[in-house]
């Protein structure tokens, strides 16, 4: 297989990704990914494409991930790998398909609007 490049987003992250056959091993800018996350529930978000079609340890991935923190971070990475596995077989498409996976998260952070603390939080009132 040569190498796959896909790239995943969620809110203001952005994960660009080198799929390839190998070892398993995952590096995020860089870094291992438990040096990177430290987390284990993060990392199992990253490997949870890979666990659904049976393939783990079987591709060396390198990522390339900015913006948001580390939880955004690795849904992007989960959509961007997900994404390589259904452009390196298509037979997997339906069970990436039906976790919901293969799906962009469209919810982004609510602009502030003026004359707002927040986005829809009001100043506090005084009637004195």
């Amino acid at each position: 297989m040569e190498i796959s490049n896909t790239s995943g987003r969620r809110k203001t992250s952005v994960a660009r990704i080198y799929m390839q056959a190998g070892q398993g091993n995952i590096t995020i800018n860089g870094r291992e990914m438990k040096a990177y996350f430290g987390n284990e529930l993060l990392e199992n978000i990253v490997n949870q494409p890979l666990a659904i079609v049976e393939q783990v340890g079987q591709y060396d991935i390198k990522v390339n991930v900015r913006g948001g923190g580390i939880a955004a971070q690795a849904e992007a990475i989960r959509l961007a790998i997900s994404k390589a596995l259904v452009g390196d077989n298509a037979e997997v498409r339906p069970a990436l398909k039906k976790e919901g996976f293969l799906t962009r998260d469209p919810r982004m952070v609510e602009r502030k609007k003026f004359g707002k603390r927040k986005a829809r939080r009001s100043f506090q009132f005084s009637k004195r």
